[in-house]
């Protein structure tokens, strides 16, 4: 998307960059006869966090089976023949959207390197802050890296530590890494977990009958049958091998900052966060917004998918009955192209079709989940508008994003975020809408069952509504450097 979009641009885009895009998913089973399937049934359950790319690798006792594809997990991991090669009672699974490295195969994960001690496979959800620096580093110690992806520096220092035992040899590797981070590893006799000192990233421990299972989200356990035993801590490492599970803690335990838009966006509405249904944390959101930013209307619209939760608590908080005005399209793929200009002047209704008679005449309360850019947000209230809505009043059940994420969500750069550009007034004006409310700060956290905000101690990691980020972010600090690493260009 150009910075020079205008309202009236009629073009694709807007429909895939003003979103926040999904991070990673991940996936880890030991001790089962159908590692593979489960695994391949795990990442389809996890694959609204990244459809770029997916991968298996599993371990049958003797060698290691590899399976990486770019795509869909149903694309490529629902043939027989496919599973019939990732043989092996242990697996680890990895589906990706590409916030560092591009999107080409050498970069899809799980990715495997051959140790002194033996393989090692290593899937990974979030984004390492100091990832270039120690790239540098690690190059200038006569390192070859064969991918542009963060994750390899952590093989990388892995495979030089001289430590004895694995897991310390693991263990050292994290010590010398930032940012955020879920982990799941395999080796010839073991499968690891590890979450970053603040837990900025999810990760969830379950049992399915003697099998150990390791997931990004709950759902995954649902699809599977596992239950759920516990999350992972921020700072721990969890160890399991034949004799059962280990945990080792590789920094001092104080309290766990999770990423608040695993509950307003990123995470499954049927996935338990943190102890916290997230489709009801959805809902006391939108209840929350109903108190802050009331509004004299007919109808609650949501902007599907995201925004329904939200919207059915703003209807149950305000007492405005809930309808779906606006009509999702799930059958759209995300490549769509068509170079006819009198089609992509149809655009909007590739994805989102206004459910006219729900809406005309009727002063509606639009409700959305966040606002990056805002280009949707225009092209559905222009829709609404030609729908024959009589007012539309914007609601948005998170406060405003003015600052970049750099820890595995895909945002643009500050001065493309609409809310760090435009005043609330500007935003209104920019939308087409009548008014315009955000969800306040305290108000997201009185929706998770806080007073508010402990400013001191934040509970949560927000840094895109406050500006206050939970780690060092080393690369950033230096020079600017390139997002892509290396000069090699790669199709497919």
């Amino acid at each position: 998307m150009t910075d020079t979009l205008k309202a009236d641009d009629q073009s694709l885009t807007w429909l895939e960059e003003d979103r926040l895009h999904e991070e990673c998913g991940v996936f880890g089973i030991f001790g089962h006869p159908d590692a593979a399937a489960l695994t391949a049934l795990g990442l389809h359950a996890l694959q609204h966090r990244g459809q770029e790319a997916a991968g298996i690798v599993t371990f049958d006792g003797h060698h290691f089976h590899t399976e990486r594809r770019l795509g869909l997990v149903g694309d490529h991991f629902t043939s027989s023949q496919v599973i019939d090669r990732l043989k092996g009672d242990a697996a680890i699974g990895h589906v990706r959207y590409s916030t560092c490295g591009d999107p080409i195969m050498r970069n899809v994960q799980p990715l495997f390197v051959d140790l002194a001690s033996g393989g090692f496979a290593l899937a990974h959800n979030g984004n390492l802050t100091n990832a270039l620096t120690m790239r540098d580093w690690l190059i200038t110690k006569g390192a070859i890296c064969q991918s542009t992806t963060d994750t390899e520096v952590i093989l990388h220092l892995v495979a030089r530590s001289e430590k004895r035992l694995f897991v310390e040899k693991f263990i050292e590797a994290l010590l010398q890494i930032e940012g955020a981070y879920a982990l799941v590893g395999l080796t010839n006799k073991k499968l690891v977990g590890a979450r970053d000192p603040f837990g900025i990233r999810p990760l969830v421990l379950g049992r399915l009958g003697e099998a150990w299972v390791l997931a990004s989200e709950t759902c995954a356990l649902d699809i599977i049958g596992a239950d759920f035993v516990r999350e992972v801590e921020n700072g721990e490492v969890v160890v399991i091998t034949q004799e059962g599970l280990e945990s080792h803690r590789f920094v001092p335990k104080y309290p766990a900052r999770l990423c608040i838009f695993e509950y307003i966006y990123f995470a499954r509405p049927d996935s338990m966060v943190g102890g916290r249904s997230v489709y009801e944390v959805r809902k006391e959101m939108g209840r929350q917004l109903a108190l802050e930013a009331p509004a004299d209307a007919d109808v609650v619209v949501p902007i599907p998918d995201s925004g329904v939760p939200a919207a059915i608590g703003y209807s149950q908080g305000s007492g405005i009955p809930f309808e779906y005005g606006i009509i999702r399209n799930h059958y759209v793929g995300r490549t769509f192209i068509e170079p006819e200009q009198r089609i992509r002047q149809l655009g909007v209704k590739l994805k989102h079709s206004a459910n006219e008679a729900q809406v005309r005449g009727k002063r509606i309360v639009l409700i959305d989940d966040s606002v990056v850019r805002g280009t949707t947000s225009v092209k559905i209230v222009q829709m609404m508008r030609e729908a024959g809505a009589k007012e539309i009043h914007m609601r948005i059940s998170s406060p405003p994003i003015t600052h970049p994420d750099f820890y595995g969500i895909d945002t643009p750069d500050q001065d493309k975020l609409l809310a760090a550009t435009k005043t609330l007034e500007e935003m209104r004006a920019y939308m087409g809408a009548d008014t315009l409310a955000f969800l306040s700060v305290d108000g997201i956290y009185k929706a998770m069952g806080y007073e508010g905000r402990d400013a001191a101690h934040p509970q949560f990691t927000d840094h895109c509504f406050t500006g206050e980020y939970p780690t060092r972010l080393r690369d950033r600090e230096g020079p600017p450097q390139q997002k892509q690493l290396s000069f090699l260009a790669e199709v497919g």
